[in-house]
Parts: structure tokens; C-alpha cells; sequence
């Protein structure tokens, strides 16, 4: 059995560098590596194409990078909550590629599972498709589209053991699992790290084939991205 368990966040992220491709899983401020990012905030490395869902807010998840000047490009799927990143896509400091979101989640799960690129209908005759090969499949057309190529992909599971198995709690799974195994060196930081042996295999979602590191977090946040209160 191979122990892919490493001591914290600073040993996880050995290897990063400038300009290199990262992907990040969560969705909205549900389920995001929070100790990952607050390392490469510290880091300070630049020039990096980030690969998410979403672009995070203003003061927590990618929006830190964002503030730091960090990201490079932002290849994204929904952007609507963050002002920051607003403010450089439309002054031109930011290079921005929106993505739809199934398109989005099948390239990252294409990395995983070794397709190098698949055929869709969704963005014919939009903007998403220019440049891109076209077929038409029973009648309808369809475009090329090719599968990530990523340096790293951070992600955030619930539990999980030494040898990389995890599991990811309700909707936090969310982009954490077509991308846990989409990149040349899948971290996963976890909030709680077990001995190997103590998971119910039926219940592991991911296994520690598609994880290089795993560690376990410390200081989740869990912000609410819009806090919505009835009226007492």
C-alpha cells in the first residue's frame, strides 16, 4: 500500500510554480481547498491559469488569489459574485475564458479518465465555438472540445485515509470529484485523515489511485456565499 499522507499544506504544495495550471474543486464557497489557497496566497507565485467553477468573492476562496494579483487567466464557468474579478476582466488585467458548466465538468472528467477530447452540442453557434472542430452527430451538429491539461488540482473532501481514499460529504463533492485525478499531481486536503483500513470501502468515492497527496486541513471557515434570513 502506497501512504500518499503528507505532514501539512507546505509539503502538500511542494512543486507549484509560476505559470503553471491549477485546478480548484468547489462550487460557490461550498466544498473549496481553503488551506491550499491561503498557501499559494502566501507563496506569492504568479502568471497561474486557475481552472474552477466559480471565481470565489471578494475577501475569501480564488477571490484571495484574485486580490493578490495571482491568476493570470480565469477559466470559469459562473463569475456573478465577485467584484474584483469584474473589475480586471473588463480593465483587460485578466485573460478570462467562460465555459458552460456541464462542458466545463466532462473536460475536467476527460483528464481524469484519459479522453483526450469529446464531441458536444452545447456552444454550437455561440462564441464557445469559434475555432473549434465541427461534426454533426445523428443530425445535429456538434463541436471538439479537449480535456484539461493541469499541473495540479487542489481539492477538499470530508474524510479520507493515508493512501489517498476519500469521501466527500453531500453537496461538497460537487467539481471535487470529476477533478480529484484531472491533473499531473492531485492534493487533497480533508477534515479529517484516518488511519488506512478505517473507511467503509463502500462508501469511498474516490480512490487513492487518483490522489499523489493527501493532508488533513486545519481552520475551515465555511462561509455562506449569500446569508438569506427569514423575517422573525
Amino acid at each position: 500500500m502506497v501512504i500518499k499522507k503528507v505532514n501539512n499544506v507546505i509539503e502538500a504544495l511542494q512543486g507549484v510554480k509560476p505559470g503553471m495550471t491549477f485546478m480548484f474543486g468547489g462550487f460557490g464557497l461550498c466544498g473549496i481547498p481553503e488551506n491550499a489557497i491561503e498557501e499559494l496566497v502566501h507563496l506569492r507565485i504568479s502568471d497561474l491559469t486557475c481552472i474552477s467553477n466559480n471565481a470565489g468573492v471578494d475577501d475569501f476562496g480564488l477571490g484571495l488569489l484574485l486580490k493578490s494579483r495571482q491568476i493570470k487567466k480565469m477559466i470559469a464557468s459562473y463569475v456573478g459574485e465577485n467584484a474584483e474579478f469584474e473589475r480586471q476582466m473588463l480593465s483587460g488585467e485578466l485573460n478570462v475564458e467562460l465555459t458552460p458548466q456541464g462542458s466545463l465538468a466532462e473536460k475536467c472528467r476527460a483528464a481524469k479518465v484519459g479522453i483526450p477530447a469529446f464531441f458536444t452540442p452545447t456552444g454550437y453557434g455561440t462564441e464557445i465555438a469559434e475555432g473549434k472542430e465541427v461534426r454533426e452527430f445523428n443530425g445535429k451538429p456538434h463541436i471538439l472540445e479537449n480535456a484539461y491539461q493541469a499541473d495540479f488540482s487542489f481539492i477538499k473532501a470530508w474524510k479520507g485515509d493515508e493512501a489517498g481514499n476519500v469521501i466527500f460529504k453531500a453537496t461538497a463533492r460537487n467539481f471535487n470529484l470529476p477533478m480529484c485525478g484531472a491533473a499531473k499531481i492531485n492534493v487533497v486536503e480533508v477534515e479529517e485523515l484516518v488511519p488506512i483500513g478505517s473507511l467503509d470501502p463502500n462508501q469511498i468515492q474516490v480512490p487513492g489511485v487518483f490522489v499523489q497527496r493527501i493532508f488533513q486541513g486545519t481552520s475551515y471557515k465555511k462561509p455562506i456565499e449569500q446569508l438569506t434570513l427569514s423575517e422573525s
